[in-house]
């Protein structure tokens, strides 16, 4: 049973031993990687949906679009896929950065760090701090790596006559959060993760 099922299921009982239960010389447990994405994901300030099938994602979409007003509102996206599958929401889809938010998939969902690595196959040559600040992200589950050199070993795999360029990640998240040094001077998004189980 994969971690998002688990998530969603209230009468799962983790069989997990307690910390005290082991000793200090026993080797740490490796967590499996949809268990260590979701845990610095969140730990990041990201905020995911898990959806089973394309209705919930939809269904998912609808409430992001009703929590934050953003219905009748500019949404920068350049995935003519991404258009038609969310075009009956009446918003309005443009190429220009000052929409209120910004529609995209992504390369990989990156577990060591939570962070989603982008290329220029969603955001073109801009840089991070020139796109909207609020994200919606939809991605699969089978796009979740251990790292980013995963993560790269793919993007050169799938694009193996055109390399993209102006590859980046993101994993700042939290807009009030007081940056520490490791994030100082990366942008920080308030991002949404639409995630479909496709495995």
């Amino acid at each position: 049973m994969s971690l998002f099922k688990r998530l969603l299921n209230p009468n799962y009982k983790s069989e997990e031993k307690s910390k005290s239960d082991q000793s200090k010389y026993y080797p740490e447990e490796k967590l499996p990687t949809d268990e260590k994405f979701t845990f610095n994901f969140n730990k990041n300030g990201g905020k995911f949906l898990y959806c089973e099938n394309l209705d919930e994602v939809l269904d998912a979409f609808d409430n992001i679009l009703l929590e934050n007003d953003w219905y009748e509102q500019d949404v920068f996206c350049i995935n003519d896929q991404l258009i038609s599958r969310f075009e009956g929401y009446n918003l309005n889809f443009i190429k220009k950065t000052t929409a209120t938010f910004f529609l995209s998939t992504c390369e990989s969902l990156v577990a060591n760090n939570g962070s989603i690595l982008l290329c220029s196959n969603q955001i073109k040559e801009k840089k991070l701090k020139e796109l909207p600040s609020n994200f919606v992200i939809f991605a699969t589950t089978s796009q979740l790596v251990d790292n980013i050199s995963e993560g790269l070993r793919n993007i050169k795999n799938q694009s193996r006559s055109h390399i993209p360029s102006n590859i980046t990640t993101i994993q700042d998240f939290e807009t009030e959060k007081e940056k520490d040094f490791m994030s100082y001077g990366s942008s920080t998004k308030n991002l949404y993760l639409l995630l479909l189980e496709d495995l």
